[in-house]
């Protein structure tokens, strides 16, 4: 039994594939080697005897296929890595006349190489070894073998990859994601970087490791994100958005002045005013910072807030909403990092049923049985004229 699980331990790890997602890289694979192969042999120097083909490909198809978001997927490693590699096999074939000897120095060179340049990418190693281990045919080409077969058949395979990942849902190459900012223009961090991993954690645990993790803190940021919001929904059982949302909605036509929406939103105290028309379907949202632009709109051109403008020219659309069975968690990175204090709530028609707003989803998070505390915990400041008062 020992044995047994000794044995169940050397397998690896591996997180669980779709049967869909492993059919879809089957066919992506098929397709890519075809194609490649098919449009490698218009090559103007291809011939009976010419390699059209090398056996790396299939192995590069491997990666791009099944695992696009990895960094050993991306173009640039794979473009550069096998072109490094060509170059590193072929020089090392002609200067060393061990293939043996060769073929060590080749690999060993090419993962210096590839790792200085941050294109690491596998199966380019065996590029290197098929110039070096390769028949009189391929030996014959010298340098030209970097350009063709190598490159051409990198491009087709890089081009067609491209292709197919995009049109199945997956968007291929991954690019870096952009740095966060805040979108009220403010030096703070973003609420969901506050507390817990940060992409700085993330990045100094990478360089801390003793070991090569080739995988990207962006990659695991948002693995990390999605673990949250899992945890989230466990939390919280199967809340939706249609148990926490607010019915007896104010909202207003395009067609009111702004005045009048101003109006309504002071009565309500609220920030944020849906708009539908009569028969109830949302056409936008008028915020607080789309009243406050119009008044300074109104002030420059005439000198006195007129809003007499109509809501439907100041509203913000189009505007992000959800449905009533849409899970609570997936609001919350919306509502924390991107801004949104209110999302409406629609059916499958876009009429307005409801709203959910940052007050709800902390309702959801903390629910009854806090409240009293924090009142205890907080105070109020006084106003200007009273501390004059305290200090006399």
């Amino acid at each position: 039994m020992k044995i047994l699980e000794f044995l169940r331990r050397l397998v690896p790890g591996l997180p669980p594939i779709q049967p869909a997602e492993q059919l879809r890289a089957c066919v992506g694979a098929l397709l890519g080697i075809l194609i490649t192969g098919v449009l490698a042999a218009f090559a103007p120097t291809g011939g009976a005897t010419f390699p059209l083909f090398i056996a790396p490909m299939g192995a590069s198809a491997v990666l791009m296929f099944t695992a696009p978001a990895s960094p050993l997927a991306h173009p640039w490693s794979v473009i550069a890595g096998n072109l490094v590699s060509a170059l590193v096999g072929v020089t090392c074939a002609l200067l060393i006349p061990q293939s043996l000897v060769a073929s060590g120095v080749a690999v060993a060179v090419s993962i210096a190489l590839m790792t200085a340049l941050r294109c690491l990418h596998p199966p380019s190693a065996a590029v290197a070894m098929t110039f070096v281990l390769g028949d009189p045919v391929v030996r014959g080409l010298g340098y030209a073998f970097v350009l063709e077969p190598v490159l051409l058949d990198t491009v087709l395979l890089v081009l067609a990859a491209i292709a197919f990942n995009n049109l199945t849902g997956h968007r291929y190459p991954t690019l870096r994601p952009m740095p966060a900012v805040n979108p009220h223009k403010t030096a703070d961090v973003l609420p969901s970087a506050r507390v817990g991993v940060s992409t700085a954690d993330i990045d100094r645990a990478l360089a801390n490791n003793d070991e090569v993790m080739l995988v990207s803190s962006g990659e695991i940021g948002s693995v990390l994100q999605r673990a949250e919001q899992e945890a989230f929904q466990r939390r919280h059982g199967d809340l939706q958005c249609a148990d926490i949302m607010s019915r007896y909605i104010a909202s207003i036509t395009p067609d009111r002045p702004l005045s009048a929406a101003r109006d309504l939103m002071r009565a309500h105290r609220i920030k944020a005013l849906p708009v539908a028309t009569l028969e109830g379907r949302l056409v936008g949202i008028l915020t607080m910072s789309d009243v406050l632009r119009e008044v300074d709109r109104d002030v420059a051109a005439v000198g006195t807030p007129a809003l007499g403008v109509l809501v439907g020219e100041a509203m913000t659309a189009p505007v992000q909403v959800a449905t009533p069975e849409t899970p609570i968690a997936v609001l919350v990175t919306p509502m924390s990092d991107m801004g949104l204090h209110v999302v409406p709530i629609v059916d499958e028609h876009d009429k307005l049923v409801g709203m959910v707003t940052q007050s709800d989803l902390i309702g959801a998070a903390f629910p009854s049985g806090v409240g009293g505390q924090g009142r205890a915990v907080l105070r109020a400041v006084p106003a200007a004229k009273d501390r004059r008062a305290a200090d006399r």
